[in-house]
């Protein structure tokens, strides 16, 4: 019940007569509302949908190259020497 207190927006969709039909069985087999097993859908399908966003998944010959250059880092090129130097030099000795 105070969920349905909270509840403050609206959301209208359009849906096909089958699509409707289905939704609504399947809210019935949850004993649920319609509008309570879309939004609750929705919500299961938005944080799947963040998850896999959020996780990197490599092949396992990009994870292996991963880790050979996580554990074997190759020396820093020119550009990235001159850079920490030039980060030492501008930040590190003006404090």
């Amino acid at each position: 019940m105070a969920q349905k207190a909270l509840r403050s927006t609206r959301v209208e969709a359009r849906i096909s007569p089958d699509a409707l039909a289905v939704v609504k069985r399947a809210a019935e087999i949850q004993g649920r509302s319609v509008s309570d097993f879309v939004v609750a859908a929705a919500q299961d399908a938005a944080r799947r949908t963040i998850e896999e966003a959020q996780v990197i998944r490599l092949s396992v010959k990009d994870q292996r190259a991963l880790a050979e250059a996580l554990l074997n880092p190759p020396n820093p090129a020119r550009a990235l020497r001159r850079a920490k130097s030039a980060h030492e030099r501008l930040i590190i000795k003006s404090r």
